[in-house]
């Protein structure tokens, strides 16, 4: 059986990234129709995973149960708009753990290989900064970028250097979902570049 999935990114991608860090559910604020984005794609019968890093927690800034609670209020959050994310790989590390999990490493994509059984070549993964972009390149997914984090910087219509070529760029995660169902029956590989308004 074929798995409809889509990987996401979390901070700068579905909530405002903070300065700092998103330490409890007082400090996340979901992006602009990015919830319902969500929604729209479990509708159309994709699974949505998440796949952060949150380094946070090797740096002793938060611990578990704070993590535990900002991601028990994402998904209620989205509960209530008829969306689900159907599991949350995150990576703990601080920088200089040296971990094969934290992105732009690709140890995250492939522990959702492992837990879908699944290869995820052509799997779209979204996300707001180029280490999720070579994340996505070193595991074989399609690249998404939105220009919805904190990170965003330059013209929405050209790569900056160092991007995979075959990156995609979206204003944000509503604009990338209204791309991608658009194309969900007929997936275009090996693309240039493209802009969603």
């Amino acid at each position: 059986m074929h798995t409809k999935l889509v990987i996401l990114d979390r901070d700068g991608t579905i909530n405002r990234a903070s300065e700092e860090f998103v330490t409890s559910p007082e400090e996340w604020h979901p992006l602009p129709g990015a919830l319902e984005a969500i929604s729209r794609l479990n509708h159309a019968g994709f699974h949505v995973v998440l796949a952060t890093n949150q380094s946070g927690l090797g740096r002793g800034l938060f611990d578990m149960a704070a993590l535990n609670a900002v991601h028990a209020f994402m998904l209620k959050s989205l509960a209530a708009l008829g969306g689900r994310i159907d599991a949350i790989f995150y990576c703990p590390h601080a920088a200089d753990e040296g971990c094969n999990c934290r992105k732009p490493a690709p140890g995250l994509l492939h522990q959702i290989e492992e837990r879908y059984g699944i290869a995820l070549k052509g799997v779209p993964y979204v996300g707001d900064r180029l280490r999720d972009m070579q994340a996505a390149q070193a595991a074989g997914c399609a690249p998404h970028w939105v220009l919805s984090g904190r990170h965003a910087r330059g013209d929405v219509n050209s790569l900056p250097a160092g991007f995979p070529p075959d990156t995609q760029v979206h204003a944000d995660l509503a604009a990338f979902v209204d791309h991608f169902l658009g194309n969900a029956a007929t997936p275009q590989h090996g693309m240039a570049p493209t802009v969603s308004p």
